[in-house]
């Protein structure tokens, strides 16, 4: 019974998402007991092809399923899609341990929200959280977000002095604190589980004097999520002021996964990709308060 729903899963018969049928109907259709459904349905889980099932509702094909060892990756997809189903697959171990390096923590605060609902919900219960994420430094010239320099034609006759350097001043301060508003939230929820569940809970910030143009998440040692920022020009308002930048927007840049069980190139990424951050955080990182 697992070997047919995994290769449903495999030839995309069941999609990434799709929600399994009800054991009673798996019963039904296989000719066997419910226990039966359940073991087939708990190695498929083991295996990470299936999410944990919720109160009311059948488990779910993962977001990842599509990729089977040595075979083609499934599509990539954008932040905000891929990262909430991954981050609540690694939170089934024992011991999650996750690693990130991003502009700000915006796209991890979002995809957290799950596996914290799961373990409010009383389906997970982790007894270990370690997080580590890799933020730029405040005191740096990002290269972006950005204030364009607009060119003399642009500026026109008259254009008030040191306005390019109050809307640098301006983008800076409201990246700034979304950084550190987001990373404060990120911090308190998981934090709280130490009292509220009795987990052993650490959180760590360190700051590193570039703009990173990539982000990555490494997730329990077996995933590495890669994505590119790419940069467009944008206006937004800051108060009053509307400023042209170049920016990223990070929670839709696609996300490509790499996956140690899916071969030896993926597994390359994945230790490769793990001791880069390392490298990082142990030599020209530096400890990062969020205020």
């Amino acid at each position: 019974m697992a070997d047919e729903l995994r290769a449903r899963i495999r030839s995309g018969a069941l999609l990434p998402g799709d929600r399994m049928p009800t054991q009673a109907r798996l019963a039904a259709e296989f000719g066997v007991e419910r226990g039966t459904v359940r073991e087939a349905l708990r190695v498929l889980r083991a295996e990470r092809l299936l999410t944990h099932a919720t109160k009311g509702a059948p488990p779910a094909v993962a977001d990842h399923a599509a990729r089977g060892p040595g075979g083609p990756g499934a599509l990539p997809r954008s932040t905000t899609a891929a990262l909430g189903p991954r981050i609540a697959t690694a939170f089934e171990q024992p011991h999650v341990e996750i690693r990130a390096l991003c502009l700000t923590s915006v796209s991890l605060t979002l995809a957290m929200g799950e596996p914290l609902r799961q373990i409010h919900a009383g389906e997970l219960k982790p007894e270990r959280v370690d997080l580590r994420v890799l933020l730029p430094d405040r005191d740096i010239g990002l290269a972006f977000p950005a204030a364009v320099e607009p060119v003399a034609a642009e500026r026109g006759a008259g254009a008030p002095a040191g306005t390019a350097a109050r809307d640098h001043d301006l983008v800076h301060r409201h990246w700034l604190a979304q950084r550190n508003a987001q990373g404060k939230v990120l911090a308190h929820h998981l934090l709280a589980l130490r009292s509220s569940h009795g987990m052993d809970v650490h959180v760590e910030y360190r700051a590193i004097p570039f703009t990173p143009p990539v982000k990555l998440y490494l997730l329990n040692e077996e995933e590495a999520l890669f994505a590119y920022y790419t940069l467009a020009r944008r206006g937004a308002d800051y108060g009053a002021a509307h400023v042209e930048t170049f920016d990223a927007e990070g929670t839709e840049a696609t996300l490509f996964a790499f996956e140690r069980d899916a071969g030896p190139r993926d597994a390359a990424f994945v230790s490769q990709s793990a001791a880069w951050f390392d490298g990082l955080w142990n030599t020209i990182s530096a400890p990062l308060r969020l205020t």
